[in-house]
């Protein structure tokens, strides 16, 4: 596919390609009818050769190409692959665009340091697990790192140690740097309630802002009740692009968390199922 995408790619090589598809032509009209030098002319005409987009036949003192169209009909099927794959993510394009908007509207009021300081968010979701598997995957470090992060990062680093005074810290990296987080954790009730904060670090090591986040955990007929509340203070004029991703950025966690939560309970039932089958069976040859 690559050497049919790379061959068609010069834009002689197209046009020989269209009047082909027309019908078979030799080498001195094809140089006619595009302007070039017949000696040009071949040498595209074997780089379509070799990558099977024509057939060359020999007639007499005179050479005669035609297209084959099976290497067209594959290029044709990878690109529909791509478009419909494409048109499956849309919503993800349309998330960076949100971002990108909100980053310029940030930009544009974060004219002071502590310029927005006591601005607040929250978070609302029902969970389909119960609540103490709600809270491990806050508290134990390596549930943690399997949801916390924003899609195309990788977390090198992150806990939550569930007791006042504990260490908070989320670190995580992308191809073009890292990011990391420390603060405390100040409240935690096991499965019910968990305050801590997050200072977002810049690269120097300097606050960027600090986030003061109240998790809640309920239950309900359908699960948990997860609230967040997050407050920011200490922010500086460089924290606008992490402000502007703050909503976004927890409204794809979250999600992650709710498909990691469920992807567990499924991990574990068929678990289940296979240890009842494994013992029946033992019993049965006993």
């Amino acid at each position: 596919m690559e050497r049919i995408a790379s061959a068609l790619g010069d834009g002689a090589r197209w046009r020989i390609v269209e009047l082909l598809v027309e019908r078979p032509r030799s080498v001195g009209e094809l140089a006619e009818l595009t302007g070039l030098r017949q000696p040009q002319t071949t040498k595209h005409l074997q780089t379509l050769a070799r990558a099977g987009l024509v057939t060359v036949f020999p007639l007499g003192q005179r050479r005669v190409y035609a297209v084959e169209t099976a290497p067209l009909a594959a290029l044709e099927r990878r690109l529909r692959e791509l478009v419909e794959t494409a048109g499956a993510q849309a919503g993800e394009r349309d998330v960076i665009a949100r971002y990108r908007a909100a980053i310029e509207a940030e930009t544009a009021a974060a004219d002071r340091e502590r310029w927005a300081d006591g601005r607040t968010f929250s978070f609302e979701r029902t969970l389909p697990a119960p609540r103490d598997l709600v809270w491990r995957h806050w508290t134990d470090a390596a549930l943690l790192a399997s949801w916390w992060a924003p899609p195309s990062m990788t977390v090198s680093e992150c806990l939550l140690e569930a007791r006042p005074g504990g260490r908070a810290v989320l670190e995580y990296r992308d191809a073009e740097g890292r990011y990391r987080s420390e603060g405390r954790v100040h409240t935690a009730t096991e499965a019910e309630h968990l305050v801590f904060d997050l200072s977002v670090l810049d690269r120097s090591g300097a606050v960027s802002f600090t986030g003061h986040y109240d998790l809640s955990l309920a239950d309900v007929p359908d699960g948990t009740r997860l609230r967040l509340g997050l407050r920011i203070t200490d922010t500086t004029v460089e924290a606008a692009p992490y402000i502007a991703g703050i909503g976004t950025g927890w409204e794809q966690v979250l999600d992650n968390l709710a498909v990691h939560l469920t992807d567990h309970l499924a991990d574990t039932a068929g678990t289940a199922r296979t240890t009842t089958k494994g013992t029946t069976h033992a019993r049965t040859k006993g």
